[in-house]
């Protein structure tokens, strides 16, 4: 067990910096200051540079590498801001890897590719105005008639809403109660009877859009079936992946602060001296450091435990409670040091706090994850609805 970066590992990582770094702060102050999402012409970039699918595999246009060096890049470009980071989330732990491991083969081919050449953002839409935790009491529906499924109902808080070009829709497959009913299909943007809310107004992600989807006899073709009712298990081994793709960007969102910090508290002067001398702050900054790298520990321990496929739900459950948990407190402690600079909308520690609640609200709260943690410890389904 070996806890140091392979050279390759490291040479990616600085690869994804040194971009990061150098073509991506005024592109995510601009996103945050007018809540657009990253340009299809930046996806592109990312992909011509081999920031896309870089665990899909080769023979569907990825780069064939593990799910530690897609994070590895991931926490990178969250470290600049969540928005800038998205696609690489998308690419790489999103609902497009759903489809690269359950979806028919035309499909997958078609879709995995197209995502890891950028000319493909593909959303997931769970959501509904009475499922969030609760999701398998979700309402719509997908009949199918022949050749074609037919979709009705509303989806909620979908990240991608309205921009994204394609959607994994989880939905009723089915007449079986609960889970048993539960699949997804893929609903490209622009198909008939697919219309979008307006962009809700977040106290974070900004850059990231969200919406709801309305389905009104919205057809696809019976090929656009990814799982099919009865998968609603796939579809949650799937999902923690994306946890842990969730806790890397929150991640990100405690890494990038501290630092900032790091550099800040050694600049910044007062009663004569840095404020890095005073004590006080040494403990914080070791408080927090500690917290960065315990969080990272455990997401890369989910991740690399599932080389060879996906997460455990208690791996990616672990990872994704204690780093969303974090990235607030580490967040808060950043501003706190930063003083009035850290409040200020001119520097971006102020964002990564409201992100960071963003990030343990989305992809299963904090507090579900704490339930999915001790269902794993004790060998159990717990039924909240008793």
């Amino acid at each position: 067990m070996d806890f140091r970066l392979s050279s390759d590992q490291e040479q990616l990582r600085s690869a994804a910096r040194d971009f990061a770094r150098s073509e991506l702060p005024a592109i995510a102050a601009e996103l945050e200051r007018d809540n657009k999402p990253v340009g299809h012409h930046l996806i592109r970039q990312y992909a011509e540079m081999g920031f896309l699918g870089i665990n899909v595999p080769s023979e569907l246009g990825g780069l064939g590498l593990g799910n530690v060096e897609a994070l590895i890049v991931l926490e990178e470009f969250a470290k600049i801001s969540s928005a800038v980071a998205f696609p690489i989330f998308e690419s790489s732990v999103g609902p497009v890897r759903a489809i690269e491991h359950f979806a028919p083969h035309p499909l997958r081919d078609r879709v995995v590719p197209a995502v890891c050449r950028g000319e493909m953002v593909v959303a997931v839409s769970m959501s509904e105005p009475d499922a969030g935790s609760a999701l398998t009491d979700l309402k719509t529906k997908g009949v199918v008639k022949g050749d074609t499924v037919v979709l009705n109902g509303t989806k909620r808080w979908c990240s991608g809403g309205g921009h994204s070009d394609a959607y994994l829709v989880y939905c009723r497959l089915s007449d079986d109660p609960g889970a048993k009913a539960i699949g997804a299909v893929l609903v490209e943007k622009g198909t008939p009877g697919m219309s979008f809310g307006p962009n809700e107004q977040l106290m974070g992600f900004r850059g990231i859009p969200s919406s709801d989807i309305n389905l009104d006899d919205c057809e696809v073709p019976v090929g656009n079936i990814v799982v099919p009712a009865g998968g609603f298990k796939k579809l949650m081994e799937a999902f923690d992946l994306e946890r842990c793709g969730n806790a890397t960007m929150a991640l990100g969102q405690a890494s990038g602060a501290l630092e900032d910090v790091v550099d800040y508290v050694q600049e910044r002067k007062q009663f004569g001296k840095a404020i890095a001398e005073f004590q006080a702050v040494q403990i914080k900054l070791a408080e927090m450091q500690m917290k960065v790298d315990a969080a990272r520990l455990l997401i890369w321990r989910a991740a690399s435990n599932a080389e060879d496929g996906l997460p455990s739900v208690l791996d990616s459950s672990l990872g994704k409670c204690f780093a969303n948990t974090i990235a607030r407190e580490v967040t808060g402690d950043a501003l706190q040091l930063m003083g009035a600079y850290g409040y200020s909308k001119e520097f971006p520690m102020e964002r990564r706090l409201r992100d960071s609640w963003g990030w343990g609200i989305a992809g299963g709260a904090i507090d579900i994850q704490k339930t999915n943690i001790a269902a794993a410890m004790l060998g159990r389904r717990f039924d909240q609805r008793r």
